[in-house]
């Protein structure tokens, strides 16, 4: 006979047929017990101090936040099911102390097992979850990058890499500008350096993209 634990969870969804459907699942496992269900963190808050539940399972929505962040000094660990995964800010979510993250299209098994893992201590991210994570991160790490390309560029490059977008020649912007042809090629030579292009199409691209240039 097996003298491992048995889980105590509280499941949390606004949706009656959703948290039925939780409960029903998680109680169907012998190791796993669902104490307590309602709509929402708040109304349970009570509950969640007198039972100390293993887990809280919540059906996330965007309301959900606030209440988490309140709420983690007594809950001893939230595991979420999400729906959009790339409307979530998954840095924010784990640093307010939620434990595991699976989208809502999870498996029965995947939910069970991820359940049972937080509740001996680990952190469960779905492989989904990574991949928006890693999606999050080059999207942050790209508008650093555009941050910074702003900031190094300068006013004068500003200046010249809007007027490469009629199709000036290195004359033309000389002369509107009154300075001379060698000028003018060094500072495309530079701003094509700081956008990481190489041709005058691309810049515009960039340029547009950071909001320098307006078509």
């Amino acid at each position: 006979m097996s003298n491992s634990p048995v889980y105590t969870v509280i499941v949390i969804a606004v949706s009656p047929v959703i948290r039925m459907g939780l409960s029903a699942m998680l109680d169907d496992n012998p190791k796993l017990t669902v104490v307590k269900s309602g709509s929402d963190i708040d109304s349970l808050s009570d509950e969640i101090i007198e039972l100390q539940p293993d887990i809280v399972l919540l059906d996330w929505n965007s309301s959900d936040f606030e209440s988490i962040s309140l709420s983690q000094q007594f809950i001893s660990a939230t595991i979420i099911l999400v729906n959009e995964l790339e409307d979530i800010d998954f840095g924010a979510i784990l640093n307010v102390g939620v434990k595991g993250i699976l989208p809502q299209t999870s498996t029965e098994s995947e939910i069970i097992a991820a359940v049972k893992a937080v509740a001996s201590g680990l952190v469960v991210l779905h492989p989904e979850v990574i991949d928006n994570l890693q999606l999050q991160k080059s999207a942050n790490l790209r508008q650093q990058a555009d941050i910074n390309s702003i900031q190094t560029l300068t006013p004068r490059e500003i200046e010249i890499l809007q007027m490469l977008t009629p199709g000036l020649s290195n004359k033309a912007i000389a002369q509107q500008l009154n300075i001379s042809d060698h000028t003018v090629k060094f500072h495309v030579s530079s701003i094509f350096q700081q956008l990481k292009v190489s041709t005058r199409n691309e810049s515009e691209a960039v340029g547009v993209r950071l909001g320098l240039i307006m078509l």
